[in-house]
């Protein structure tokens, strides 16, 4: 066998090459398939962001309906279409018993929670708003 400079056989010399370029390939690979979790969790969190955004509209929306006195404070429960769909909105209202400093009962004071649930790649998300209304009832 020939000897190279460095006094090892050039056999050797070129194992060791091949197992370096082995080493750089995988690790490259490693990159890349970090690069692309990241990149499908970025998705995942916006796609997420904008659900939670349209669960926020629904519930402003209705809250300025109740609040306008466009919509009545009831028990309910609505499935939502349009923009909205696959959402379902869920009105409960409790009577406030709250006494004025003269110690007469409260009327129409009513403890309004609006919840709205959807499902989300197969897990069930909510959120809600809980508000004080004294709209009088119908």
């Amino acid at each position: 066998m020939k000897r190279h400079l460095t006094g090892r056989p050039r056999r050797t010399r070129h194992a060791f090459v091949l197992l370096e370029a082995l080493l750089a390939v995988a690790i490259f690979a490693l990159g890349v398939l970090t690069l692309g979790r990241c990149i499908s969790q970025g998705i995942a969190v916006e796609r997420i962001r904008n659900e939670d955004a349209r669960a926020a509209r629904v519930l402003q929306n209705r809250w300025a309906e109740i609040d306008s006195g466009a919509a009545a404070i009831q028990d309910s429960r609505e499935k939502l279409t349009g923009a909205y769909a696959g959402m379902t909105l869920i009105g409960k209202k409790a009577a406030l018993h709250k006494r004025d400093e003269l110690g007469r009962e409260l009327s129409n004071l009513f403890v309004v929670t609006l919840t709205v649930e959807w499902q989300s790649d197969g897990d069930k998300q909510s959120r809600s708003l809980t508000f004080y209304s004294s709209q009088s009832q119908p």
